[in-house]
């Protein structure tokens, strides 16, 4: 179906599309004012953090079959009012930290719903030749959408207080939904196949599982009890849903399409570039803020050279496979990633900003140049009627990417703080806390300045002397991991996608 409004279709599927990554960074830039208004303790704070990405990763999947089989349009339409909806209701009425975790957890369902539907209604209105060129509009949305968070939230929350962040999501939502039920055709399968609950749940189990060992492994431990039984449960209900989708009349994923290496290699980019995005995120936004002292809104407006980079490298990466191969290109987008974290481990508290304005923009470039041929390999290797579960794929590795990086990176990362850093003499009754946290021992040490102790300035220097050896340090992974994949990809990658309903490899 090759439909006549399709590019402002493409346009609306943008704007839902960002909605659903920007109303998950506005909150987290509004946690201290949470903590303060509603008395969250950190246990409180990390299940509104955690809350939505554990229930949007874990139904992505079953939303995304949901749509095949039921229509995409209304999946969007239900996921679009759920989220808006809550949000409202949360603005207006939450009192307690469990209201806002609840909200976040129905905002989480809502997006799981929203986010395959933006893909899929996307690969099946554009026709194979223009295909590309929209998803790599897509994916610079969906690159834009943490930064604009970002800024919007600091903004929002300097001027304003937590509940504006929520009260952002409804107008435009509303504006959304009402393109969306004008201007956007609805799509199914058209088979009619009945639905698969077993591998839905299945699904769900898994991915829910391994998502919330990987969070909570660096605050728990990685070989805690809770940790690693969550793991192991989470790779037997792995193994079960491919044992149960392989045996099946109608899977919900056919495990089939793993076979097809544009449909996995594309995964894995995809998968490894999100883990390099989001851990080098979550340690700017601590760099910014407390070693540098800008305000959320002032660290959020440092990332811009992101966007600037990953937009224009992902809405024109089409003409660039089409000239030198897809392998190629992901492969060089990879090259920059790690280029961009291999600079980034030379940098130290005096670094002038012109320095991290080039590694962001690299970075920005690189994810473009991986991000958007990568997920149109995946979303061309598979039929136009599990377009949706397809898309859902693609979202979850972005999701298991990004909570292996920040789970990975961070305990990298705290792990060299905990080393690096020397606590005055004096203070060793601060020594467990300051070890542990360095956002503690930045406010420990500002409290003991306030108070006239001068030891507050010497563990304030020295916290942030360890975490930046720490944030740089850390930095080597990521840059390793980006290495390793642009190497696998450019081995074996195919050159090009496999339009859908085509058959063969070149």
């Amino acid at each position: 179906m090759i439909h006549q409004r399709r590019w402002i279709i493409l346009g609306i599927m943008s704007l839902s599309l960002v909605i659903t990554l920007l109303n998950n960074v506005t909150v987290n830039v509004a946690l201290p004012e949470l903590a303060k208004d509603l008395d969250a303790d950190n246990t409180e704070l990390q299940w509104i953090m955690d809350a939505y990405v554990v229930v949007f990763g874990g139904m992505l999947l079953v939303m995304g079959a949901v749509g095949d089989r039921f229509g995409r349009k209304p999946a969007l339409i239900v996921g679009l009012s759920l989220v808006g909806l809550v949000s409202a209701m949360t603005a207006q009425y939450a009192t307690t930290s469990e209201h806002v975790i609840g909200a976040r957890a129905l905002m989480g369902l809502g997006a799981a719903m929203v986010m395959p539907a933006t893909l899929s209604i996307i690969v099946v209105v554009f026709p194979p030749e223009e295909r590309g060129k929209a998803v790599g509009v897509w994916v610079g949305m969906a690159g834009i959408g943490a930064p604009i968070g970002l800024l919007v939230g600091g903004w929002v929350v300097e001027n304003f207080d937590w509940r504006a962040v929520f009260w952002i999501n409804p107008p435009i939502i509303a504006l959304a939904m009402t393109l969306a039920l004008l201007m956007v055709p609805n799509s199914r399968d058209e088979r009619g196949n009945p639905m698969d609950p077993i591998g839905a749940t299945l699904s769900v189990a898994a991915l829910g599982s391994i998502l919330y060992a990987i969070i909570e492994g660096p605050s728990a431990g990685w070989t805690s009890n809770e940790v690693a039984g969550l793991g192991a449960l989470g790779l037997v209900l792995t193994m079960m849903f491919v044992w149960w989708e392989r045996r099946t009349e109608y899977p919900m994923l056919p495990i089939e399409f793993f076979r097809d290496k544009g449909f996995t290699l594309g995964l894995i980019a995809i998968s490894l570039a999100f883990f390099v995005m989001f851990s080098f995120m979550f340690t700017q936004m601590l760099h910014f803020q407390l070693v540098r002292g800008h305000s959320s809104f002032q660290a959020a407006l440092r990332f811009l050279p992101l966007p600037l980079g990953l937009m224009p490298a992902a809405a024109n990466s089409d003409r660039l496979c089409a000239r030198f191969g897809s392998n190629n290109v992901v492969a060089v987008g990879l090259t920059l990633i790690a280029t961009a974290m291999l600079i980034f481990t030379t940098v130290e508290i005096g670094t002038d900003y012109t320095v991290l304005f080039l590694i962001f923009f690299l970075c920005g470039l690189g994810m473009g140049l991986t991000m958007a041929p990568s997920t149109t390999m995946v979303m061309d290797s598979i039929p136009p009627d599990k377009a949706g579960v397809g898309s859902a794929t693609n979202d979850a590795s972005r999701e298991v990417g990004g909570a292996f990086g920040i789970a990975i990176v961070g305990s990298a990362l705290n792990e060299i703080y905990q080393r690096e850093l020397v606590v005055p003499e004096g203070l060793e009754e601060h020594s467990s806390v300051v070890s542990e946290s360095f956002p503690a021992a930045m406010r420990i040490g500002h409290d003991l300045l306030e108070g006239g102790n001068m030891l507050g300035l010497e563990l304030i220097e020295n916290a942030r002397l360890a975490f930046m050896d720490g944030m740089t340090g850390a930095a080597v992974a990521p840059a390793l991991v980006a290495l390793v994949n642009a190497v696998l990809v450019k081995m074996y990658m195919p050159r090009r996608a496999i339009h859908i309903g085509s058959v063969g490899e070149e």
